[in-house]
């Protein structure tokens, strides 16, 4: 197996102590940087990359730093009725601690949008497209933005005792095209987020891990759960709030860890 580039860009520094016996760069040095590993102020985009272990390229071979680089990304799905409501408050709040880190995060609300349920007509497993069947509805693209990403935050107010009905659809639906396609999430980092008023959290969440833990992903530690009725109720459960930027905070540090 040939050299990674970041081996290969020792080969200079060598060359420069056998011919100036210091370990300072010579010219040759100089053009190989700039013509194989690109100019001095390189945009990040620019920067050599490895893949990670969730097969993305993150991990910057020059800086030796995720930030240096194609950034990690992180979706959220909120599975709420309601946009900007509880669920999506608790999500901001992991958000924000992984943006923190220089992680890339991007939220998507279910609120308003049509998801049909799994027929079980077991056509991706035929196919093994990456896609379920039925296109006429947002699943494929969320199956999609799920794959690209290193991380996956799922969230659901709580409906009678368990998720809402989009978030199970879209799980059932991406969960089969997961597996008929050798593990899409597998070793991606995911964690979950339920608000609820008074009953029901316990069952949601474990609706939410089952899937997570299904597609191999990996989840650090317990997730959140927030108490709430109204929007923005939420934000007065403080041990909720912490919850939330603790889990954030772990998520962070084991993209990190994964990837490198």
């Amino acid at each position: 197996m040939p050299p990674r580039l970041g081996q290969w860009y020792v080969l200079p520094f060598f060359c420069s102590f056998l011919i100036t016996k210091r370990k300072v760069p010579c010219v040759f040095h100089c053009i190989y940087y700039i013509f194989i590993c690109g100019r001095f102020d390189a945009d990040d985009e620019d920067c050599p990359v490895e893949k990670s272990h969730a097969g993305n390229t993150q991990f910057c071979l020059r800086t030796h730093d995720i930030k240096g680089c194609t950034m990690t990304k992180v979706i959220a799905i909120n599975g709420s009725a309601r946009k900007d409501g509880n669920t999506a408050i608790l999500i901001r709040h992991m958000l924000e601690e992984l943006e923190n880190e220089g992680i890339e995060t991007k939220l998507v609300q279910l609120a308003g949008k049509t998801i049909r349920g799994c027929t079980a007509c077991m056509k991706c497993f035929e196919n093994r497209d990456r896609r379920c069947v039925f296109d006429d509805d947002v699943v494929n693209e969320y199956i999609e933005k799920m794959a690209a990403a290193d991380g996956i935050i799922l969230g659901s107010p709580v409906y009678f005792t368990d998720v809402t009905a989009e978030m199970k659809a879209l799980v059932d639906r991406a969960g089969v095209v997961s597996l008929a396609n050798d593990g899409l999430f597998k070793r991606k980092v995911g964690s979950a987020v339920v608000a609820q008023r008074r009953l029901g959290a316990i069952h949601s969440l474990d609706t939410l891990l089952h899937f997570l833990l299904i597609a191999d992903m990996i989840v650090p530690g317990w997730p959140v759960i927030g108490v709430g009725r109204d929007i923005g109720d939420v934000d007065k459960d403080d041990e909720g709030i912490a919850r939330a930027k603790n889990v954030g905070r772990n998520m962070a540090w084991l993209l990190k860890a994964v990837i490198r």
